[in-house]
């Protein structure tokens, strides 16, 4: 069952009263026993996090994936690591040897190039490379946890439905930030503290995942804990004409769970970007594999993380991102 438990929840974790009861519907078992196998995964560590998942964009924050060329990389680390919007961070195996994330909030006085530059100079970067993204084909982080899944998934592209946030939505999406504790109605601190019933938290959260605010409230995992050793960003050198057609293929790929076009540069070719996971990297190699037959790229290469420095969902709304400004503004 832990397994499937797994499946389940990295899916979609239920916006319910007791979602653990629904789990336990699903899974054949009782509230109880699921919810003990939730505290034993998540002090093994396996569990990382279960709280809702917003889409960047959509709240009005501006966001890239950044390259630093750097030779004292903790000191770079750590100076990336202090701002508020980096949510990932790592070592990989390449000249450009810190790769990060990192989104500035609406109305920011230095916007995002200017803060990629102070971190640059902070951290010591002999040499950076900003890359936005340009089209999103996918990003969908599910571990095949069971082994039952097909090589390849169906994409499937929702309309969006119109929805202005008001006030007490920015209040709902910095609640749902928070990470569940495993008890029967975990959900019971959101509507005590906006002063709302289940059915509105429920009617509400889904309005967010309909309107786009939000993709889904799930359980990110650790992925070596869970036992996928392997995660490796794949970058690739395709034709500019064909890259739409091409990242929908790649993105078709069950072990793909993101997949973006990305601006080229002259030290770098790459407009394509996936990050594929595996248990080894002999199953990584071999999915890489099957995609350069499909697609026949000019070029690609692995860049494997070998040092995690971050990983954490951004606090949005949250009043660092203005306190960060407030000590670099000159």
């Amino acid at each position: 069952m832990e397994q499937e438990l797994l499946d389940l929840v990295q899916a979609s974790f239920p916006i319910e009263q007791r979602p653990f009861l629904e789990l336990a519907k699903k899974l054949g078992s009782s509230e109880e026993e699921v919810m003990e196998l939730y505290k034993k995964l998540k002090s093994e560590g396996i569990i990382r996090q279960t709280s809702a998942i917003f889409d960047t964009k959509s709240l009005g924050y501006d966001s890239s994936l950044v390259a630093f060329k750097v030779k004292d990389i903790e000191k770079a680390a750590e100076v990336v690591n202090a701002h508020p919007g980096v949510s990932h961070n790592y070592e990989r195996d390449h000249d450009f040897n810190l790769w990060f994330t990192i989104a500035v909030a609406p109305g920011s006085r230095l916007g995002l190039r200017k803060t990629v530059e102070i971190l640059a100079k902070e951290g010591g970067a002999d040499e950076y490379i900003v890359l936005p993204t340009k089209k999103m084909f996918k990003i969908k982080v599910h571990l095949d946890t069971t082994g039952k899944r097909a090589k390849k998934e169906r994409l499937e592209r929702k309309e969006r439905k119109e929805m202005a946030l008001e006030p007490h939505h920015l209040k709902l999406i910095k609640l749902l930030q928070e990470d569940i504790e495993p008890v029967r109605e975990p959900f019971k601190d959101v509507v005590e503290s906006l002063g709302v019933d289940y059915e509105w938290l429920v009617n509400e959260a889904k309005r967010l995942q309909d309107a786009g605010y939000m993709r889904r409230f799930a359980t990110i995992l650790r992925h070596r804990k869970a036992g996928f050793n392997a995660n490796a960003m794949v970058v690739w050198d395709v034709d500019e004409g064909k890259a739409c057609e091409i990242g929908q293929k790649v993105a078709e790929f069950s072990a793909v769970s993101h997949c973006y076009l990305r601006p080229t540069y002259p030290n770098w070719p790459y407009s394509l970007f996936s990050m594929i996971h595996g248990k080894s990297k002999e199953e990584v190699q071999e999915v890489v594999k099957e995609i350069a037959k499909e697609i026949n790229p000019r070029a690609y290469r692995y860049l494997y993380s070998t040092r995690e420095f971050k990983k954490q969902r951004i606090k949005y709304f949250s009043p660092q991102f203005e306190a960060w400004e407030e000590r670099h503004v000159g």
